[in-house]
């Protein structure tokens, strides 16, 4: 049997370049990384029930888009391979109903939130209070990421409804809008990444989505250090091993987190893409998660 050191499964096609370094700094240290992509993760799954392949750590980028990784997951779960971001941390942490309240109860500012029931157990409901949210408030499924099943600038109960019923199934968000003060002529809006530690603030432009290391100076000047203590907490809270997170700053002076959990984050090159993550940034990333395998060697 080939033990591996690493599973990676993974189904993003932009994911080359980040694959890329990640397969440097394994040859780096001597560690071998095994790929199960769409086009080979039935053969893999089929060769780890055979016992020709085995590996020490899985790391799953995949299965929450994509079916046909599920019996992979399912392997990696029964035989108690240590897994980077736990099926069942990740469960949790992706669940924005659950996320708010020990947010909250962990005392990080979110938006003003209203959650509503499944629209399948529940499709007729009282009109939330919404006084507090006032208009142009924003809709969202508990779970799912990458903007799926949002609604902007929402302002009506109807909207409320017509929503609830594109997944069913899930309970829903009503949030504020939350408006960032300008700092040195940029939105306060902020896109942090955690991997096993460390921390990575960036000036993130909700518009155009483009990073922008938070520098020394300016988190001593602008007080962001905060910024590395929020999204700290958050990984404690979660168990996560690398997450990212959005925080803005507003007028009354709080750091408010918006998006509260990214798992599975983007890790594309700044220099690819201009809405991509910077690139020493993520060679930081794939060294730490290198340096994470080799302890379970």
């Amino acid at each position: 049997m080939r033990i591996h050191n690493l599973c990676l499964a993974w189904n993003w096609e932009y994911d080359d370049d980040f694959i890329m370094l990640l397969q440097e700094a394994f040859d780096k240290r001597g560690l071998s990384l095994l790929q199960a992509a769409l086009h080979n993760v039935n053969d893999i799954t089929t060769a780890l029930k055979n016992n020709d392949y085995g590996f020490n750590v899985f790391w799953n980028r995949a299965s929450g888009s994509d079916a046909e990784f599920r019996d992979l997951v399912h392997w990696v779960g029964a035989h108690g391979v240590h897994c980077i971001n736990s099926h069942d941390n990740t469960i949790l942490a992706c669940d924005k109903a659950i996320m708010h309240y020990i947010l909250i109860n962990a005392g990080i500012h979110t938006p003003y939130t209203t959650i509503l029931p499944p629209y399948d157990k529940h499709p007729v409901i009282s009109p939330p209070d919404l006084t507090p949210i006032k208009t142009n408030f924003i809709i969202k499924p508990a779970y799912g990421g990458g903007g799926e099943g949002v609604v902007m600038n929402a302002s009506t109960f109807d909207e409320i409804n017509e929503a609830r019923k594109e997944y069913p199934a899930d309970r829903y968000l009503v949030q504020a809008n939350i408006s960032p003060i300008n700092i040195n002529g940029r939105p306060a809006w902020f896109r942090v990444i955690y991997c096993t530690g460390q921390t990575y603030p960036c000036w993130w432009n909700p518009e155009t989505h483009v990073y922008k290391p938070v520098t020394p100076g300016e988190e001593i000047k602008y007080n962001l250090n905060v910024l590395r203590t929020i999204i700290t907490t958050i990984a404690n809270l979660t168990n996560l091993d690398i997450m990212s997170t959005e925080i803005a700053y507003t007028a009354d002076e709080q750091f408010v987190v918006i998006d509260y959990v990214n798992d599975e984050i983007d890790l594309r090159l700044q220099s690819r893409a201009m809405d991509g993550v910077p690139d020493e940034i993520v060679r930081d990333v794939v060294d730490r998660v290198a340096a994470l395998v080799a302890t379970y060697r």
